[in-house]
């Protein structure tokens, strides 16, 4: 009989234990022991190739590796689709970073030259993020391992840009953005941030009214009044109304526009609007077809309409500003301690200055050519009708919400690393020139790139600048992927494999992910993506505090896993998350699942130990025992409570409940109870034999409920048992039989 060691060393465990998976091919669907029909689909959330792995990715490995395995153990088909992310503008941050350092720039460099640099960059750190995945006991399919800007992917993602300029959803369009001055493009709002800053607010005066920003640098191009109508303070004052007013370089010509958008609390209820410079302003100049000026350039610097503050920073030329008006008797006060968020770039901090930029935008609630309603209302109804299920109804609210006040979705960027935007100029109109035809004028769509010539006047072509935002990319993800295996590998994935059964992703990318996904797989394929949406919470330190590194809180998961192992952090990460919940991991919980887990081991070497005492094989001990003794009873009935409890938690989606109960059962009534009572009942002839059968037949059951949350060491004791013959059929336990 093999002896156990006194403790459980993970160190000597889990390679050798993950190699033993790859090696027996059943992460691969395809190879799984008996007729499987029924498939179980989870697309993994791409982590970024070129970043390190964080908490956030051993979380959701967790998850979505507790359900593959369960799912699997259940006798499904189950297929969990790996890739990896190039993760457009947030890996280029971080190679013009590497290139600050060595005092080099991508401004000074040909874009082919800059690619092929950040391109052998990624693929050189990707294999760390894998190992990194493999680490946290991922039982994906490797052999169906996508990257995002794999050939494949690349020619799925043109068919769908086409299909949508085709049917008159995608267009080209000047609206704001959010502008980074450092990176030289437009953000999308989840790369912003909002940070909470006390400034001078000022007061000026504008013609017979009171105004108040607090950016005076935006001015110069104000020549429009707003205010409310139901406001009777303004009253005499009718839409369309125009006066003469004294400004910042000299007299203008300002036209009154009455909308209820206007805070009649505000202030003095009257605000005049920088259209090119903010979102409100914009909106409202849409709406009353106003004209929109350019005040400020894409480098942060005042244009020519300034005056005398030409090619001037911002920053500096606001105090000016502000003294000239002064000089004038046009400022009324200044209030010092204003406070109120200002956007920023989530990555260098710069202010975002909202401009107006030719972009891609995906109209969102134009109904379809084919008769089907918009994307937006396609989506919006999949969650209304449960036809996608997000298990957790206040998310559900949220989504609905943000459905409700949809904008078209701007999906270019001016950034090199990504997958750009297959569309052709005439270089002749593009560069704007006054003999330029026409016909010229229209983009030309080359998903093959093999148009050489100018479709109107056979004249040269001129590549877009611009990127897909990566939310349009992986917002094809789900199909995309298993549509990529069928090209790379002549499978039938998207037949077999589609839709899904579930996405498990954060709360935060609910609207920017989710909701996209739902919307492009309803377009593209007419069917749902997945069936069910599992949103997990953020993990903070023990204090509930955000990690971050300027706070030193972050906690490195790999580290983690060398010191207590992977089982441990897993069970610790799972044992208090509920759904949509964000989660506090403190060392000391990491720690105590530790100590969880040489619990096992020794529950394990007692067990083994009082076979090969007794010298009882106990061949066939999975076959559940017969009770004698009334601890006998009282186990196996408890055993059969927690394996009904943890199946109909896994059922939904209550994994820490699932965890909770294995725990409890494990370590008091099996342990604590059980295997103090067996003691003496192993001294007595008549009950030792089926003492022996009972003890064996919880451990076995034990490791199989564990087993996804704890995947390394069940999977050491199962092979172990098999090696003496504790097990009437020994395979692996990942595709062992779950217990009914």
């Amino acid at each position: 009989m093999t002896e156990l060691t006194t403790s459980y060393d993970h160190t000597k465990v889990e390679e050798k234990i993950y190699k033993t998976w790859e090696d027996s091919g059943f992460f691969n669907p395809d190879n799984l022991p008996g007729d499987r029909k029924q498939p179980y689909t989870i697309i993994m959330p791409p982590p970024n190739a070129n970043a390190p792995m964080h908490l956030g990715h051993a979380l959701f490995v967790t998850i979505e590796d507790i359900l593959i395995r369960y799912k699997r153990m259940r006798g499904y088909k189950a297929l969990w689709q790996p890739g990896t992310d190039h993760a457009g503008f947030e890996t280029q941050v971080v190679f013009e970073k590497k290139l600050e350092k060595e005092g080099r720039s991508r401004f000074k460099m040909q874009r082919e030259e800059f690619y092929k640099e950040i391109w052998d960059f990624v693929q050189s750190n990707k294999h760390i993020t894998e190992n990194g995945l493999r680490r946290l006991g991922a039982s994906c399919d490797w052999d169906r391992n996508i990257f995002t800007l794999d050939p494949e992917i690349i020619k799925i993602v043109y068919a769908t840009f086409k299909k949508m300029h085709d049917d008159g959803l995608m267009y080209r369009g000047d609206r704001i953005g959010n502008w980074c001055f450092k990176h030289q493009t437009a953000l999308s709002d989840l790369e912003t941030k909002y940070e909470e800053r006390t400034e001078p607010f000022y007061y000026f005066k504008y013609g017979p009214f009171t105004i108040g920003t607090s950016r005076p640098e935006t001015k110069f191009g104000d020549k429009y009044v707003v205010m409310h109508p139901d406001d009777k303070r303004y009253a005499q004052y009718k839409n369309g109304d125009t006066f003469e007013a004294e400004w910042i370089n000299g007299p203008v010509k300002a036209t009154i526009i009455k909308d209820s958008v206007v805070d009649m609390e505000f202030g003095s209820g009257v605000m005049t609007i920088t259209p090119w410079h903010d979102q409100i302003d914009f909106d409202l100049a849409q709406k009353h077809k106003l004209d929109k000026e350019q005040i400020i350039d894409k480098f942060g610097k005042l244009l020519p309409i300034a005056g005398e503050f030409a090619g001037m920073k911002t920053a500096i030329a606001r105090p000016l500003i502000v003294e000239k008006l002064k000089s004038k008797g046009l400022l009324v006060k200044v209030d010092e301690n204003y406070k109120h968020n200002v956007n920023v770039c989530y990555k260098c901090g710069t202010i975002i200055e909202p401009q107006i930029i030719p972009q891609w935008f995906v109209a969102m609630t134009k109904p379809l050519p084919d008769g089907r309603p918009s994307l937006r209302d396609m989506a919006a109804s999949a969650i209304k009708n449960k036809e996608v299920e997000i298990v957790t109804e206040k998310f559900e609210k949220i989504f609905m919400h943000w459905m409700e006040s949809l904008r078209d979705w701007p999906v270019s960027r001016q950034i090199w690393w990504g997958i750009p935007i297959p569309v052709k100029y005439c270089k002749t109109a593009y560069q704007q020139t006054a003999n330029s035809k026409q016909q010229c004028k229209e983009p030309v769509v080359d998903i093959e790139n093999n148009i050489d010539k100018c479709p109107g006047c056979q004249g040269e072509l001129v590549n877009d600048p611009d990127t897909f935002d990566t939310w349009f990319s992986s917002g094809q993800w789900p199909f995309a992927t298993l549509m990529a295996n069928d090209i790379k590998r002549g499978t039938k994935d998207f037949e077999n494999f589609f839709p899904t059964q579930l996405m498990e992703t954060g709360w935060d990318i609910l609207f920017f992910w989710v909701a996209r996904m739902v919307m492009m797989s309803y377009y593209r394929t007419g069917k749902k993506p997945f069936e069910k949406v599992y949103l997990h919470g953020l993990v903070r330190d023990k204090d509930r505090q955000k990690m971050s590194k300027s706070k030193g809180n972050v906690v490195d998961p790999l580290a983690v896993i060398d010191t207590y192992g992977c089982d441990a952090l897993r069970f610790a990460l799972i044992f208090s998350t509920s759904a949509g919940n964000d989660i506090p991991l403190a060392e000391d919980k990491i720690k105590g699942m530790k100590h969880f887990a040489n619990k096992l081991w020794n529950i394990a070497r007692f067990v083994l130990a009082a076979a090969d005492t007794h010298a009882d094989r106990l061949r066939g001990s999975d076959a559940e025992p017969k009770p004698i003794t009334l601890a006998d009873k009282e186990i196996l009935a408890k055993l059969k409570g927690t394996i009904k409890s943890v199946t109909g938690h896994m059922e939904a989606f209550r994994l820490h409940e699932a965890a909770q109960d294995i725990y409890q059962f494990t370590w008091y009534e099996f342990a604590d109870v059980y295997v103090e009572a067996s003691k003496k009942q192993l001294t007595d002839d008549k009950l030792k034999h089926n003492t022996l059968i009972t003890l064996s037949y919880s451990l076995i059951t034990i490791l199989k409920l564990l087993h996804p949350f704890m995947p390394f060491i069940t999977e050491e004791l199962w092979g172990i048992l098999g090696q003496t013959e504790l097990l009437a059929k020994h395979d692996l336990l990942m595709v062992s039989e779950w217990p009914e």
